[in-house]
């Protein structure tokens, strides 16, 4: 029983493993409102 719910914890987390932004960040808002461009970190 314990490893039936382990194995369905893990089913539900795996696809939400990969979700997140792709491409590299960028500052929020419209570009034409950014008032301080700068680069940020990709880590």
């Amino acid at each position: 029983m314990r490893a039936a719910l382990l194995l369905l914890a893990l089913l539900a987390l795996v696809p939400l493993a990969a979700c997140g932004k792709k491409g590299p960040p960028s500052p929020p808002g419209p570009p034409n409102e950014i008032i301080y461009p700068r680069t940020y970190p990709t880590r």
